[in-house]
């Protein structure tokens, strides 16, 4: 029996026994790729099947490059205990590509069907709110989802208000959660939008996303709803059926607000526009006035000149037929029984004449009438 170990001991110890162990060198396994991760050297993912999970481990990058999330593959290698951090991973050496894993195909069938509904048409998509006061998201409460959804949105909008409503991200009973939540919002007037989110993962790991009763809840849902599921790589169902996909949680709040001093500049900007067009205005309308001004004085200047042209022509006139100007000049008005008498003929004997001067009349009784005519 061994005595008291150190850590170093006892991981060191179990990495002979996997060392020495001649059946576990150079096997065979077969199962679908999940969490593909990529680092300068090295290239990790995860093996599984309907029963198990194991961590792989490659240093020959080739052999990955036309796997992907999904594929069923077999792997050629050794189990390898890893001393310093105390894990066992399956150190990958070949890989043969069998054929696309069951939730992969799954995945693809759903994706077909819900396609040839008409779930996907760019015509059902409903258009972003103009004005969005609320957001609400429906994540997990204790992931960092919703931590990097509200400091990015109150960081540009600080009046902006974000609403979870907590569901299960995965495992049984997820997508039943995920789609009440939707349910439930669809109805909430006092919210603008819908974030259905949560963080990368693998395709077993976003699978309550790729459901059919959550594709037609999305699709059923009466406000505004974009998905922010998984990494930017990552693709599911509800990413075809959202009226828009945010590459990552972080980009859908960016999306769905707005910097506030972005806001204030316009504003700045519409307020100056403003003050210009209506200053430009003012001073064309008092142009304008101006100008009206000095067309009406020389209108007026002109009229008058005019009417005093015609009232010196009518005086003109009136002078030439003013009877006293006639007789300024010697002349005299005969008058007898109240009728001018313009010819010696029509003068009668047995009326007096009244001869009018300029400064009086006189009288005088006519003796005769001589007609020189």
């Amino acid at each position: 029996m061994l005595g008291t170990l150190t850590v170093s001991q006892y991981n060191n110890y179990i990495k002979q026994i996997f060392d020495a162990e001649e059946l576990l060198h150079n096997i065979k396994i077969v199962g679908e790729v999940f969490g593909l991760s990529f680092s300068k050297t090295a290239i990790y993912f995860s093996l599984k099947d309907d029963g198990g999970m194991i961590s792989c481990v490659c240093f020959y990058p080739d052999l990955l490059k036309d796997i992907q999330e999904g594929d069923k593959i077999i792997i050629t290698g050794s189990p390898n205990y890893y001393v310093k951090g105390g894990r066992l991973s399956f150190n990958v050496l070949n890989i043969e590509k069998e054929g696309q894993g069951d939730l992969y195909q799954q995945f693809i069938l759903m994706k077909n069907k819900l396609e040839k509904e008409g779930l996907f048409n760019i015509e059902n998509k409903k258009p972003m709110p103009k004005i969005i006061k609320s957001i609400a998201v429906i994540t997990s409460k204790d992931g960092a989802v919703i931590h990097d959804i509200c400091n990015i949105a109150k960081r540009r909008d600080p009046s902006i208000n974000i609403v979870l409503y907590p569901v299960k991200v995965q495992g049984n009973g997820a997508d039943d959660e995920i789609v009440t939540a939707i349910k439930d919002l669809s109805e909430f007037n006092e919210v603008d939008v819908i974030v259905v989110a949560r963080g990368g993962g693998s395709l077993e790991d976003l699978s309550a996303y790729n459901t059919e009763k959550v594709a037609r809840a999305t699709f059923d849902c009466k406000k505004f709803i974009m998905s922010a599921v998984g990494h930017e790589t990552d693709f599911t169902i509800i990413d075809f059926v959202a009226d828009l996909r945010a590459p990552t949680p972080s980009a859908a709040a960016e999306l769905l607000t707005k910097e506030k001093s972005e806001q204030k500049n316009k504003f700045i900007q519409t307020f100056n526009t403003y003050k210009i067009t209506l200053n430009n205005f003012i001073k064309n309308k008092f142009s304008l006035l101006k100008n009206n001004d000095e067309n009406f004085q020389n209108l007026t200047e002109k009229y008058f000149l005019n009417k005093n042209y015609e009232l010196g022509l009518l005086e003109t006139s009136l002078n030439k037929l003013d009877p006293t100007a006639i007789l300024k000049r010697g002349f005299a008005k005969i008058e007898q029984s109240g009728k001018v008498v313009d010819k010696a003929k029509n003068i009668m004997l047995e009326s007096d004449l009244e001869i009018k001067f300029l400064d009086g009349t006189v009288i005088a009784k006519p003796k005769e009438v001589k007609n020189d005519v």
